[in-house]
């Protein structure tokens, strides 16, 4: 893209190019259906507020957890063995190349197995069905939001609000700055401030590793 294209590039740029890929309409569908079938069951009752606004509450920590423990995942050896799962090894790859835009979204084999579980798991777990189908549209809606977050702070859409900017400069500093710090993408300076990775930028060191994590090649 040249400089002037980029400079230009719409909100409607980027949503036409969102649901080109899999994951975006993977979770849409999912939380559709999820949606309509709760409408259609009814019963509802006070735990249909509760775990909702429990799940969104605790998303930046659950967020910053998978990204540091899962996505971060530092490869490690046990005998002829090395343990290192795909989404660490696509996470790699994703820092190799932020504006990759394939490397952005969650891997089509995650999604496999991934989605199944957001339905699943909720629906087995839960005192009634109205309750699993709530979890499970609080659970896909969440990942639709994560997924265009992540997404947009990719592209060359400007920020137009101080909100979305904040976000924005959170999320690019953990590219371009240091990879230390600043590990969550829908919020800023929540789990990050409560779990000390949320430094003053000027503190912090330009890292050598944050397209290369871990000094790890492949």
């Amino acid at each position: 893209m040249t400089a002037r294209t980029r400079s230009s590039f719409t909100l409607s740029d980027a949503g036409r190019e969102f649901w080109r890929h899999p994951s975006p309409w993977a979770l849409a569908l999912s939380f559709s259906g999820a949606l309509t079938a709760r409408i259609i069951v009814g019963d509802w009752q006070v735990t249909d507020v509760m775990v909702p606004a429990f799940l969104i509450l605790t998303f930046p920590l659950t967020e910053w957890g998978i990204h540091v423990g899962i996505l971060h995942w530092r490869p490690r050896s046990a005998g002829r063995f090395t343990l290192d799962p795909l989404l660490a090894r696509k996470h790699r790859e994703h820092h190799r190349d932020p504006r990759k835009i394939e490397l952005i979204f969650i891997p089509r084999q995650t999604l496999r197995w991934l989605i199944p579980a957001a339905v699943v798991v909720p629906l087995l777990v839960s005192s009634r069905l109205g309750l699993g189908l709530t979890t499970v549209v609080t659970l896909t809606g969440i990942g639709l939001v994560y997924e265009w977050t992540h997404y947009l702070i990719h592209t060359d859409y400007k920020p137009k609000t101080s909100a979305y900017r904040a976000i924005w400069r959170n999320h690019r500093r953990h590219h371009f700055k240091n990879e230390h710090y600043w590990f969550t993408i829908t919020t800023t300076g929540t789990a990050d401030r409560l779990l000390s990775t949320y430094p003053d930028q000027s503190t912090v060191p330009t890292s050598r590793t944050a397209k290369n994590l871990h000094g790890v090649t492949r």
